[in-house]
């Protein structure tokens, strides 16, 4: 089943996807919006939806760069506008780390240079189709946690930067939201370019 939020749940959630929505809509690179909503599915209180023009199969560094922007947009709103930190980041925390932490180990992306940390090996007989086995120093180890805390802060100010440029037209999405529940890329256009949204027509009464 679905949640049910209380209105000052409903609150921290419009600000959190507006946070996503106008970082993801703002950065170059990103996948195009699809809509947003604060209707809860399953666990999610809301979701921010984005569809990739095409299929994509290799993933540039603007583009992961980017993405932890994105992720992070949710957590600044929340602090910028509600002065708070709620654990509805939680995911989009974890999904941040571990896409910096794939950038430096396995990419090679980061200051580190074209290297790979941590062999893959199948452990079956364990309960876990793949164990990560170490295969570098203690010192490696704590650069590696210092690249993708790099990584994450980059990604932490550029969003930050956004939401700050744009403070109203943040406040004019999160507003909308909790007015409609759902919008669509176009809407969230209109809202970023300062154009009003059309009026939202009731549903006609019956009688009965």
């Amino acid at each position: 089943k679905s949640l049910i939020l209380t209105e000052e749940e409903k609150k921290v959630t419009a600000y959190h996807e507006a946070g996503h929505a106008l970082v993801a809509a703002k950065l170059p690179n990103s996948d195009p919006l699809h809509k947003v909503t604060i209707i809860p599915r399953g666990m999610a209180l809301g979701v921010t939806m984005q569809l990739p023009i095409d299929d994509k199969h290799n993933y540039t560094r603007d583009y992961l760069d980017t993405e932890i922007a994105i992720m992070m947009g949710g957590r600044i709103a929340e602090e910028m506008f509600l002065n708070q930190m709620s654990t509805g980041a939680g995911n989009d925390i974890e999904r941040a780390t571990d896409l910096a932490r794939k950038m430096v180990c396995e990419f090679g992306m980061s200051q580190l240079g074209p290297l790979t940390y941590g062999k893959k090996e199948e452990q079956i007989f364990l309960g876990r189709e793949i164990a990560q086995h170490r295969d570098y120093s203690e010192a490696t180890a704590i650069r590696i946690d210092e690249e993708v805390r790099r990584l994450i802060s980059e990604g932490y100010d550029r969003a930050q930067a956004v939401l700050a440029a744009d403070r109203e037209v943040l406040v004019k999405i999160a507003l909308a939201l909790l007015e409609r529940e759902v919008l669509d890329a176009n809407e969230i256009r209109m809202i970023i370019e300062g154009k009003e949204l059309p009026k939202i027509t009731p549903p006609p009464r019956s009688d009965d």
